[in-house]
Formats: C-alpha cells, sequence, structure tokens
C-alpha cells in the first residue's frame, strides 16, 4: 500500500513550518507584472508585489499553473504516492481545471483533486487537516470523506485596508472606493459559495476596524471546531497581529492558533493590511 502525499497550490499560504512539518508540495500560481511571469512564493514576495504595484500605478494579475508545470508536479509524486490534491476555488481561477487534466495524465496512479471552494487558509485548515489524518494512519476515502464534510463549514474571512488597491485592480466602483475611502470604512471580505463577495464595511483606522471585525466573529468562534485557527495577513502592523491573536486566544477555544502571512496571489487582490481570521464550523 502507498503512502499518501498531500499536495497543494500556492493560494494555501501555509507557512514554511507548516510545510514541512506535514511534507505538502506546493505547485506555485504565476504572477503577472505587467509583460513578466513569476512563480507565487518562488522568486516574487509581496513585499515586492506592493513595491512593483506602487512604482506602475496598477496592481498585478494572477494566472493558473500552465498544464506543462502542472503535469511535471504530479509526476513527480504519482509513482510512489496515492495522492490528494487541494486548489483554490474553481470559481476564481482555472487552477482546479488544469491540476485535473494533469492527473488524467496518470491513470494507474490514485489521485483525486480537491476544489476547495475557497482560498488562502480557507484552503489550509482544509490542507492541515487531510494532512494530519494521513500522519495518523488515516484511510485514504475516509481523508477525501472528511474533506468533502468540512469543505462548506469552512469560514473564511478578510478584513481590507487600501480600497484603493482593490479599485486599482478592477475590484470596486470608483464611487465605492471613494466612498470608503472618505468616510475611513474598511470592507470585509467573505468566501461564499467559493466566490469571494463584500460582507459588511466597519469604521474607522485599521487597527480599530480589524478588531471590530474580528470582535464580531466572537459567536462564531465560539461554535467552531477547536483544532485549529488560522489568523492570515497580507503585511499588517505586528501590533494589530499581536492584538488580534491575544483577542483569539483570550476565547480560549482553540487548540492550535498558527498566525501565517499571505502570499503573493491574494496580497495581489487585496493589497497590505489585509487581516482574515480563518475556521471551521461545527
Amino acid at each position: 500500500m502507498k503512502k499518501i502525499k498531500i499536495l497543494s497550490d500556492s493560494t494555501s499560504d501555509l507557512s514554511k513550518e507548516l510545510l514541512e512539518k506535514y511534507d505538502i508540495a506546493v505547485l506555485p500560481l504565476q504572477v503577472n507584472l505587467g509583460e513578466e511571469s513569476r512563480f507565487d512564493g518562488k522568486d516574487v514576495t509581496p513585499d515586492e508585489i506592493y513595491a512593483w504595484a506602487d512604482k506602475n500605478g496598477k496592481t498585478p494579475t494572477t494566472s493558473a499553473p500552465s498544464p506543462d508545470a502542472a503535469e511535471k508536479f504530479i509526476g513527480a509524486y504519482a509513482a510512489d504516492y496515492d495522492l490528494i490534491v487541494f486548489t483554490i476555488s474553481s470559481e476564481m481561477s482555472s487552477t482546479y481545471q488544469v491540476l485535473c487534466n494533469a492527473a488524467s495524465n496518470f491513470p494507474e496512479s490514485k489521485i483525486t483533486v480537491i476544489d476547495s471552494r475557497n482560498l488562502s487558509t480557507g484552503i489550509g485548515l482544509q490542507v492541515v487537516t487531510a494532512a494530519e489524518m494521513a500522519k495518523n494512519g488515516a484511510d485514504y476515502d475516509a481523508i477525501i470523506a472528511k474533506i468533502n464534510e468540512i469543505i462548506p463549514k469552512v469560514r473564511a474571512g478578510f478584513v481590507v485596508e487600501d480600497v484603493l488597491f482593490l479599485h486599482k485592480g478592477g475590484r470596486c466602483s470608483a464611487l465605492a472606493a471613494f466612498g470608503a475611502t472618505a468616510l475611513k470604512l474598511r470592507p470585509t471580505l467573505a468566501v461564499v459559495d467559493g466566490f469571494i463577495k463584500v460582507d459588511k464595511k466597519v469604521r474607522g483606522d485599521i487597527h480599530s476596524a480589524t478588531m471590530k471585525y474580528a470582535k464580531g466573529l466572537e459567536e462564531n468562534i465560539l461554535n467552531a471546531d477547536e483544532e485549529v485557527v488560522f489568523i492570515t495577513h497580507s503585511g499588517t502592523s505586528q501590533e494589530i497581529i499581536d492584538d488580534v491573536y491575544a483577542y483569539v486566544s483570550s476565547l480560549n477555544k482553540f487548540k492550535n492558533i498558527y498566525i501565517t502571512r499571505a502570499g503573493c496571489v491574494v496580497s495581489s487582490h487585496c493589497g497590505a493590511g489585509t487581516l482574515g481570521v480563518l475556521f471551521i464550523s461545527k
């Protein structure tokens, strides 16, 4: 019987420590800085993206891995392992279809490509769940069944500091961007049915807005699965991160609280100062 190996695209935003702990392999998405393409987490960082955006007055775009890169990624492990592969929501990217196509080139191998219906550590929650189960000797089909069970229970949302960054990327109207800036409103985004949608708006500077967002999750957090929660940010002040961590910790709910830095895909779409608290509902 082959061992189970967990694979993910780079949008799962897991830390180096977690990737190493569970021996998770990662396929980077492409980040396009004008005419130049780079690879998420491999040869470009979020801070380099922000510097490029400031210099050029526009935001980067992102794209799925090439079919060739996806096939090489799957092929590196298909002969030796039974594979479970996680991707960003198929509603946000063609990555899922690209990896499904790549997996079909290895008909003798056991490969399941999972559409996470999510992004960032909303995927990471699923990846870590699967990896922990595999580490503890769970059956392949049991892992798949568990992931299918929790996909609709993942709660992923963020509060965004830079509305103008969203606007430059064509993700909100000029009027909405102006109104939010003038009134110091910070939009919160939530993943719903595989799509990113504006959830609410919170007023104040980014520190107070982020704390309002986090504290607004309390009822849902208290009804969450207690195993793990992620605090994921795209370049937020340490003071804000520490305060959110202290608040979440004070609820005495989770066994593991992981702080992770969002990769280039989330950073390209939301800009610096974005922070989310992500967990699985019971």
